[in-house]
């Protein structure tokens, strides 16, 4: 849809505390926090509208169970959109959460071999392989890469050792990576040699930001006879609480499997959450575009506060999320977190929990004020240089 944009509005602290009771409200009051992936942004006012409205109307019993047209269609018309390709609204089906979803995924689609998960990687997803009864393969990324790839032909051998599955999270949490069209080009080959499927974690899709643009797995040739892909509004619109995703299965068999579940295996999502994902797929253009535009003026000053204050942390580019993957080991503090909160009263999340065994590394979130962003860059300067 088209419209006049509507403005991201910044939260105060003392709303901030109130609206994310995790992010804002776990941690002192003289601390900054820059952790969780949330947005210290006031809700797009037209989702806002549409869940008290909900809630006036006693909008508080069991979703649909299964398809749900209206919001099918919405993220369908979203996406080719945004993305100029869209699954078919039968393939859209919610979940309660995108890990839940993966999970499901794994379940009722994947092989008993082991799942390979790149790292590093979305923390709460290290260890879903072992929840599914399958082993965890671990695809390393070197600390040192220029750039953040999989290698194909370590996956390759992967597969070929008897993993049977690729957790693909992109755009990339914690990178920041979009891969590109030829690199997704590349998995499915690999993946199509040894008859391996592909879980596609695309949460963060809509907030690929200026300079690139981000390619759904399916919209792969050859993808869809072993691929789903996982999506939400819920990372881009901050309504992560109101509890609804979406599973893509564009492969009609693998619907009906899914369909035959018993009900246990498909957490129950929120209808609140149906309703508030709908209204962000269908009326949310003009709110995204200005949040994608605060985004990358926010990666843009972080870029120059670390040039300022800290010029010995390495950033790798982020194209996506609002989330850096900061290398701080050559200010010499294993645990830069830890550092950073005791001396600087900033919270960012510690790099050991996206790549056991690193060190020096943190996860910050930048989707906050440039004025709250600048005063935690000038904190972790004091605490780390």
């Amino acid at each position: 849809m088209s419209g006049e944009r509507r403005p991201v509005v910044d939260l105060t602290d003392e709303q901030a505390r109130r609206a994310l009771p995790l992010k804002w409200g776990t941690v002192p009051r003289d601390v900054i926090p820059a952790w969780v992936a949330e947005m210290d942004y006031a809700l797009d006012p037209v989702v806002l509208e549409a869940v008290q409205r909900a809630l006036a109307d006693g909008i508080t019993g069991y979703p649909l169970f299964g398809h749900d047209p209206a919001l099918a269609e919405a993220y369908a018309g979203w996406a080719d959109r945004h993305f100029g390709w869209a699954p078919e609204p039968e393939a859209v089906i919610p979940v309660v959460d995108v890990t839940a979803g993966v999970r499901v995924a794994i379940d009722v689609f994947s092989g008993p071999g082991g799942v390979v998960f790149p790292t590093p990687g979305y923390n709460a997803q290290l260890g879903l392989a072992s929840i599914t009864g399958r082993d965890e393969v671990r695809l390393e990324v070197p600390a040192s890469a220029e750039r953040a790839e999989i290698d194909l032909d370590r996956l390759d051998r992967m597969f070929a050792e008897g993993a049977q599955t690729l957790l693909l999270t992109q755009p990339h949490n914690p990178w920041g990576r979009v891969f590109t069209r030829a690199e997704l080009e590349g998995i499915r080959d690999v993946v199509v040699r040894h008859g391996a499927r592909v879980v596609s974690d695309e949460i963060h899709a809509p907030l690929a930001l200026p300079g690139v643009e981000h390619v759904s797995y399916l919209a792969i040739e050859g993808t869809h006879d072993h691929a789903v892909a996982v999506v939400a509004a819920s990372k881009a619109f901050n309504t992560a609480g109101l509890r609804c995703a979406q599973l893509v299965v564009p492969d009609a068999a693998s619907r009906r499997l899914l369909a035959d579940q018993p009900m246990a295996r498909n957490d129950s999502h929120s209808p609140l959450g149906a309703i508030a994902a709908r209204t962000a797929y269908a009326e949310g253009d003009p709110w995204l575009a200005s949040l994608v535009e605060r985004l990358d003026q926010q990666r843009a000053l972080l870029g120059d506060l670390l040039a300022t204050h800290l010029p010995l942390v390495r950033m790798r580019p982020v194209e996506a999320t609002y989330l850096a993957w900061l290398d701080a080991s050559a200010y010499g503090h294993d645990d830069a977190a830890a550092v950073a909160l005791e001396r600087g009263r900033v919270k960012v999340s510690p790099g050991e929990s996206y790549a056991p065994g690193t060190t020096g590394h943190v996860r910050l979130n930048f989707a906050t004020s440039p004025e709250r962003l600048t005063e935690v860059v000038e904190r972790l300067a004091r605490a780390w240089a």
